[in-house]
């Protein structure tokens, strides 16, 4: 019996996200229920896998955030076999390293490398910001062109609005 998988399951830690490589296939699971209640009792943020899902409503029900490529009932040794854990892999078509700070919603999923996580979150924040402060402008009426993308005139009002709060 292969106990990678289950291992895996094991070992995640508090704040953790388990990432599972699956090749994009999605004609066998990579996991059920049982092992997201596990990562869940483990303290895992959540399960990311570019394959299948089997009990796709048990898993929803243990209300850890999941992202899979589909859902399938067969069980993970038709398709998949645990290799190994730890270590850097292709999932989804990029690549992730243990540590890679994961950060998904239902647009998709964003890979970052611990060292640019304070860059890309300061980004992040700093587009948000003026994303919001466009889409304010369109509900107050304002035409798209030249405000979205901005140009310098609208540029410069957004940065003195930015001095004055």
């Amino acid at each position: 019996m292969n106990l990678t998988e289950r291992s895996a399951f094991d070992a995640v830690e508090p704040g953790e996200v388990l990432v599972i490589g699956a090749r994009g296939e999605t004609g066998a699971a990579t996991f059920g229920d049982v092992l997201a209640l596990r990562a869940q009792a483990r303290g895992a943020e959540g399960i990311v896998t570019d394959g299948g899902v089997r009990d796709a409503d048990a898993v929803a029900d243990v209300g850890l955030p999941i992202h899979c490529a589909g859902n399938h009932p067969a069980v993970l040794g038709r398709r998949h076999v645990p290799w190994d854990s730890g270590l850097t892999i292709a999932c989804g078509g990029a690549t992730v390293q243990p540590g890679d700070v994961i950060v998904a919603d239902t647009d998709g999923i964003v890979v970052i490398p611990p060292g640019l996580a304070e860059e890309v979150a300061d980004a992040t924040l700093a587009q948000e910001d003026e994303d919001a402060w466009i889409a304010r402008q369109v509900k107050a009426g304002h035409a798209l062109d030249g405000l979205f993308p901005m140009n310098a005139e609208w540029r410069a009002r957004y940065q003195e609005w930015r001095a004055r709060r």
